[in-house]
């Protein structure tokens, strides 16, 4: 099996494109410092981000309609009783407003633009339409389909989500087999396409570690594995290269 195989490239956005650990770390920074005297001042990051792995999928189990700016909300107001640190409705909703201003990882754009002229290119995110909308601008490219969580109703891991990217590239010309789901979080993307046999790219950005992503306890089968975009892209052109 070779990267040159396949036609489409679905993403997971955030943790894959955009380092949604280092733009949630920097929005929690208001509620952990406080006064600077707040006794979650000396929270690490890997435990802030660990605890936000916990919330996180409990609150979109429970609400799977939810806007994903609003899920964030919560899950920042879980954050601050756990720690038991003040909040108010403002900042909750500061966090969960604050999703385009998160970075991207140095290497997304131009791996994207490279790899625009060869596949075409769908996200299949747990976000809304208007935070991707704002993310959108740091990439650098036009997706050929934009999936979120908001469009289907439900959020990944969750099958639908994945029967919905089906559904979406079959409008588009292509089949199943002709899609590589191409994400960071073995919960979220992995595992659900593995069970609906999709073949799947790993860009392993944390080292196999821990942090904003809830963990696995068996590890799901990998057609591709790569530690960023960037080695992805440059695989790619090897192979290109060598045809």
């Amino acid at each position: 099996m070779n990267l040159t195989d396949f036609s489409v490239l679905s993403f997971d956005c955030y943790g894959t494109l955009i380092d949604w650990e280092t733009g949630i770390w920097n929005e929690l920074q208001p509620l952990l410092k406080g006064d600077g005297k707040a006794p979650g001042s000396g929270i690490p990051r890997d435990e802030a981000l660990s605890d936000f792995s916990a919330f996180e999928p409990i609150i979109q189990e429970q609400h799977p309609n939810l806007l994903y700016r609003d899920l964030l909300a919560r899950v920042h107001n879980a954050l601050a009783a756990e720690w038991r640190l003040p909040t108010s409705k403002l900042n909750d909703e500061c966090f969960g407003g604050s999703i385009g201003a998160w970075p991207a990882f140095a290497d997304s754009q131009d791996a994207l633009v490279y790899l625009k002229r060869h596949f075409k290119l769908v996200i299949l995110s747990n976000v809304d339409r208007k935070s991707f909308a704002a993310t959108n601008q740091r990439l650098g490219v036009t997706f050929d389909a934009i999936c979120t969580a908001e469009d289907i109703g439900s959020y990944k891991p969750d099958p639908r989500n994945f029967h919905y990217l089906i559904k979406q590239v079959a409008t588009m010309g292509y089949a199943k087999s002709e899609i590589l789901h191409t994400a960071q979080s073995l919960y979220h993307d992995h595992i659900p396409a593995e069970r609906l046999g999709i073949a799947r790219c790993w860009i392993n950005r944390r080292g196999g570690q821990g942090g904003a992503t809830k963990p696995i306890e068996d590890m799901p089968k990998l057609d591709f594995h790569f530690p960023t975009l960037g080695a992805m892209a440059d695989a790619h052109r090897k192979q290109v290269d060598q045809k």
